[in-house]
């Protein structure tokens, strides 16, 4: 199968022009018209996951290898280490980031991971009607997520109404109109800005809630890739964070 093909059919599912401007979503390494005999579905690559991948296949990520620019390839950086294998072993790489969040990822976590009933979404946050305590709230996310460390932030004692963003959303905390966000990559005055806001805050971790795209990704494509007779592989590469 052509790289095309799958492109576009990933076009259709969540059109890659969807994506933030910052974005660097789509094709990043090889050519459209190149054939490979083997898919991966990963969050992210990293070199363990590289070496287990056989020649002449086809990555999808979630996060996209490169973001800014390149001014130098002298395979000491992250991205060009892995650009040197990738390059080596032909293999291609097609990444589905903030527009698959928008059309499917934030939802699926709300709905099908932390099982939220009448879950609504807005871009990139979804909300839901929750009507618990805190305390009950931060149990049910650690166990559906499999969280090992939880790092929280408390106004209220009884949640309402709750709002998700997957991966880093803080950027977002203007405009949450609910009692407690659950996001990523929680900094300290990301913390003092939602007290003075009165929202609670749990930190679901990057890895820890974005590690649903390959399932996600996954189900979306499985009757058409046994239609092409396609093998995919989920290969999550590793959270690079140890909890001690």
């Amino acid at each position: 199968m052509l790289v095309r093909e799958i492109h576009d059919y990933l076009d259709q599912l969540s059109p890659f022009e969807s994506q933030e401007k910052w974005d660097n979503s789509g094709l990043i390494v090889g050519s459209m018209d190149q054939n490979f005999d083997e898919l991966v579905i990963s969050l992210d690559l990293d070199e363990e996951l590289l070496s287990k991948v056989k020649p002449n296949s086809l990555i999808i990520t979630h996060h996209p290898l490169i973001f800014s620019p390149l001014k130098t390839i002298n395979f000491d950086s992250y991205a060009t280490k892995l650009l040197k294998i990738l390059i080596k072993k032909d293999i291609a790489l097609i990444s589905m980031h903030t527009n698959i969040d928008k059309s499917h990822l934030n939802r699926y976590v709300a709905t099908q991971v932390l099982e939220f009933q009448d879950v609504r979404c807005e871009e990139f946050v979804c909300y839901a009607d929750v009507n618990m305590s805190f305390e009950k709230l931060q149990q049910h996310v650690v166990n559906k997520l499999g969280l090992k460390a939880l790092k929280v932030t408390q106004k209220k004692d009884h949640v309402q109404t709750v709002a998700l963003t997957t991966g880093s959303g803080m950027s977002l905390i203007g405009q949450i109109q609910a009692d407690c966000f659950l996001t990523g990559d929680i900094k300290y005055h990301d913390a003092m800005e939602a007290k003075s806001r009165e929202i609670n805050l749990i930190d679901i971790g990057h890895h820890e809630s974005e590690q649903h795209f390959t399932a996600l990704l996954m189900g979306l494509i499985e009757k058409y890739l046994k239609k092409n007779q396609i093998k995919a592989i989920i290969a999550n590469s590793q959270n690079p964070f140890d909890y001690k």
